[in-house]
Order: structure tokens, then sequence, then C-alpha cells
């Protein structure tokens, strides 16, 4: 008679119901049976660069400017801790783990990236309630930089990498976790060794290429960003509660701006015209010169001028923050910021023009090229957008039209025609804008018609995707930008302005990162111009430089402070009640 006995059932992890089920017969095995030495080449370097992979992941920093050479020879104590919790887990729970591990590693690896990208062209991180709409806007934009085709293969690249990014990290998380399992001695050995290692290289504060041994990296950005999460979500009521504060929301139209009755004011906003564009050796000189030619020839005509410098609420874009902190006098560094102010009733620089009733308001938008809701906050009449300026030539790069044109419009379809109030305009120049390729160049006034003439060139300009790779040419071209827009300005002024023309344009912030630097700051010149010496006398008292060209000691001031200076240098009174 057989005697059949009941085996034990096994439950711990290093049972054989926990190792993965032989494979089925087929041309994998065989090959891996007749090829054993190289099974196990395959196997371990597919081990290494899974842990590789995972390392890069712990360890990445969120800028590149802390990128550096020991940046991935560390120890991060997340490692430690994951292998920990892995070896203590049943089989499930610790497979479930892995793969959620390895998606958070492939998301961090994600925001990491949008960090360095935000880093890099606005100075800042990647705001996780915030910033979602703007990758539309960073389409749009490389649609402009590289054509249609090239931002769409680009678009569903980076798709493709990010799903690759989540695949390969969640098997990496996986392999790794098996073969915690299967050396279960030797990985519960090396774990204790590590953490002791961990904790003594923290406590004595050991570094390499400058950095500490011992890393928290990710965990670090994680309750960073859980921070700034917060703190948005903080910042919208304080925010709403400090909008509705106003010096000036009560004053009557005729006790504002008094002084400057009977005068043509025009504010100019300067695309990416920081300071930078008149400090930097490899970019000033060209600058400067046009500054200062630009200065001679004013004086000739009569005007003169005084000029500073203003801290921009942005950097490298979001060029609408920095309009509407200087328009609104309030600081607007974020689009949840700008959205509030927007939807309210905020009095801004320019509705203050429009609510004296002596002014007609006009914006002159070259780069809108949609409906723009914000013209009633800006208190503006009558906006011209790029549709309605009449360029019929090409655009470049993002710059819907030359900004030479965009003057001449504006002097053919408002400035030039005969009023019943003088005019208040806000005039948006956008040729410096980046990628600063190809870029347009003065022609004869005379000539620009339609602006058909600047078909030519436009196709015998530099390719965007060149200027774009080379961080020394986009500062030389970016340069050259700036030096194209101040002198279609300066020379509109002289071929059109009139005893009672106040000019005041200024940049609304720096260029990005590859041409600033990363301890550029965020100062942008200003500048005030008229031939009433009553105007400039006024704002004496400012201690601004004499010229366009601010000194590098001239005051600096928040751009969001020179709404309530102007005013009250123009003879606005205060009305002491809030919005």
């Amino acid at each position: 008679m057989a005697v059949f006995t009941r085996q034990p059932r096994h439950t711990t992890d290093d049972a054989p119901d926990d190792t993965e089920p032989p494979a089925p017969a087929g041309r994998l095995t065989r090959w891996r049976a007749a090829h054993p030495t190289a099974t196990r080449v395959l196997g371990r370097t597919a081990t290494g660069l899974s842990a590789a992979l995972v390392l890069i992941a712990l360890l990445m920093p969120n800028t590149l400017e802390t990128l550096g050479p020991g940046t991935f020879l560390r120890i991060p104590v997340e490692a430690i801790i994951s292998a920990a919790l892995l070896l203590v887990l049943p089989r499930r729970p610790r497979l479930v783990a892995a793969v959620v591990a390895g998606l958070g590693l492939a998301v961090l690896t994600a925001l990491n990236l949008l960090d360095i990208g935000f880093n890099e062209y606005l100075g800042r991180g990647f705001n996780l309630i915030l910033d979602w709409g703007l990758l539309d806007d960073a389409q749009s934009y490389m649609e402009d930089a590289m054509g249609r085709a090239g931002a769409v293969a680009l678009a569903i690249g980076a798709v493709a990498l990010v799903v690759l990014v989540c695949a390969l990290m969640t098997l990496a998380t996986v392999r790794l976790s098996n073969v915690l399992v299967r050396h279960r001695t030797v990985a519960v050995r090396s774990t204790l060794a590590a953490g002791v290692v961990w904790t003594l290289t923290y406590a004595l504060g050991l570094q390499f290429a400058g950095l500490p041994i011992a890393a928290d990296n990710a965990a670090a950005l994680t309750e960073g960003r859980a921070e700034r999460v917060q703190a948005t979500l903080r910042d919208e009521a304080a925010f709403a509660r400090e909008a509705r504060t106003d010096a000036f929301a009560a004053t009557p139209g005729e006790q504002l701006v008094p002084d400057l009755r009977g005068k043509d004011v025009i504010f100019t906003f300067i695309e990416s015209y920081g300071r930078k564009a008149i400090e930097d050796p490899l970019i000033s000189p060209g600058v400067r010169r046009t500054l200062d030619t630009s200065t001679d020839a004013l004086t000739k005509a009569g005007f003169a001028a005084k000029s500073g410098w203003l801290t921009s609420a942005t950097f490298g874009g979001s060029s609408w923050l920095g309009h509407s902190t200087f328009l609104s006098g309030l600081w607007i560094d974020s689009q949840q910021r700008y959205a509030t102010v927007t939807s309210g009733d905020h009095l801004t620089l320019t509705k203050a023009f429009q609510k004296t009733g002596a002014w007609q308001t006009v914006g002159i938008m070259p780069g809108v090229q949609k409906g723009w809701p914000e013209a009633e906050f800006y208190g503006l009449d009558d906006v011209y957008d790029a549709f309605e300026l009449g360029y019929k030539g090409p655009k470049f790069s993002w710059s819907t039209m030359p900004d030479q044109y965009t003057l001449e419009a504006f002097q053919r379809l408002v400035h030039g025609k005969k009023r019943d109030k003088p005019l208040m305009a806000e005039v948006i120049l956008t040729s410096s804008h980046q990628p600063w390729s190809p870029l347009p160049k003065m022609v004869d006034w005379e000539d620009l018609g339609d602006g058909s003439l600047f078909g030519p060139i436009q196709k015998a300009g530099t390719n965007p995707a060149d200027i774009i790779a080379d961080s020394t040419r986009s500062k030389q071209e970016y340069g050259k930008s700036v030096e194209y827009s101040v002198t279609s300005l300066t020379q509109w002024l002289q071929r059109y302005g009139t005893e009672d023309t106040v000019l005041v344009f200024l940049g609304d912030h720096q260029p990005i990162v590859r041409v600033s630097g990363y301890d550029a700051g965020r100062d942008v010149p200003v500048s005030i111009v008229a031939k009433d010496p009553k105007v400039l006398d006024r704002i004496a008292g400012w201690g601004w430089s004499d010229g366009l060209r601010p000194a590098q000691d001239a005051p600096v001031w928040k751009m969001s402070d020179f709404r309530d200076r102007f005013l009250t240098a123009y003879g606005s009174t205060p009305s002491g009640k809030t919005g």
C-alpha cells in the first residue's frame, strides 16, 4: 500500500513558490541552457542597468546648474529605505510596492526634467498647479522656432519619452526587488552596511566634488514641491485681498495725472530687454552704442531722457506677468495672480488715463493672435492685434511682424490721425523675442508699405535651430535684436514725436538663462523721454540717469512700485480708500 505524506507549505520569501515559475520550454529556454555564460552576463548587465536607472532617478537634480561630476556618485537614503521595505514584504505586496516605486520614480524624473526646462527658460521651477497651461505656449513657441512638423515631432517624442521612462523604471524596480529576494542574505547585509555608511557620512558631513555623499535628493525635491503647492493655495486668497487694496482706487478722474493733460503718453514694452543687454561684455558693446547714438539723435531732435532700473516679476518669458505688474502696481509673478487681478477692477496705469475721460486709450498688440478679454481690465478703448495692423509680410519666428512695421502701423492707424483727445497708448514690441532668429533689419520708413519687403530679409536670416543650440550666438543675436528694437522706437520718436509726446519704454524681463546666466537677476531698464522739460522735472527727485542708458548705480525699484510713483509724480491724489 502506497503511503502519501503531505508536504508542508512554504510561506517565506525564500520558498520556491516565491520564485518566478519556470518559463515554458521554447527557443529562449533552449538558448539559455545552451549559453549559460551569456545568460549570466546579460542578466547581470540588466541588473546593473536597472540599478543605474534607479540611482539616476533618485539623484537627478532639477537644475542644470547643480549637475556636476559628483551628482550621481552619492548614496541615496531613499534607495536604502526602499530596499529594507522590499526585503520584509511578502511576494504580492512587494510586487505592488515595486511597481508603485517605479512609477513614482518616473514621475519624479519627468518633474525634474520640467523643472530643468522651466529654470532654463523662466528662471524658476515648474508649478504643479499653475503651469500646465504654459505647455501649450511652449508648443506654440517651438512651432514658430522649428516649424509645425518639427514641433509636432518634438511633442510626440516627449510623450514617447515619458511612456518609455515609466515602462523602463517600473521594469527596473521590479527586477531589483526580485534580485534582492533571491539573494536575501547578501541584500540584508548590504542594506545594513549602506545604512551605516550613509549615517556616518551624514553625521560627519563628508562631501565629494562639493556635494554631500549622504543624499536625500528625491525626498527633498518632493518636500519642496509639496510646500510649493501649499504656498500656491495659500497665496490665492492672500493676493485677492492685496489686489483689493489700492491707494488710487477711489480717486476721481479729474484728480488723476493732471500734470500730463494734453500730452500723448505712450507706454512701450521691449521684449526681453534686460540689464544683461547693457552690462554683459559679449552683448553690451552694440547695445550701449545704440543707446548712446539714439540719445544723441533724440537730443538733436529736442528730446531729453532719464533712465533707471526696475526689477521684473518674471524672467525669461511670461511677458504678460511683467506687463501686468508694471501697469497694476501689484507683484504678479504667477498665472494664478494674473488671473485673479485681471478678473477684477484694480486700477491699472492705463486705466487711470481712461478714467479721466481726457484721453483716447489704445493698445497696439502684434503678439495677440486670439481673443484678449484683458483689454477691459487695462482700460483700453481700442486694441489692434496681429490681424488688424495690416501686415502682409512673413513672421520672424515667434514675432508676427518687425517692430519698425508695428510702429509705422501705429502711426498710420492711430497716432497720425486727427483726434478730439490726446492719446494714451500701450505698445508691445516683439522683435527681440527669443529665439532671435531670423531677425529683421531696418529699412527706409517710406518703403514699409504692407511689410511684404521683409520677405527676402526673413529668408536670408539665420536658422533658429542653429541659434538655439549655441549660447554664444544666442547672445550675439539677442544683442542685435535689442539694437533693432531700440533703433526702431527711437527713430519713430524722432520722426513722429511732437512737443506733447511723452514716451515711457522698458523691458519686460531678462532674456533666458542661456543668454543671461544663472546669476543675472531680474532687473530691466526703463526710460522716460519727452521734449517738454516740465515732464522730466517732475521726476528729478527719482535719481535716474540722464539719457537712455541707466548708470550701473542708478536706483533699482520693484516693477510693482512704478505705478504709484508715476501717478504721484504727475499730480495724482491718493484716495486713502480701498477698492
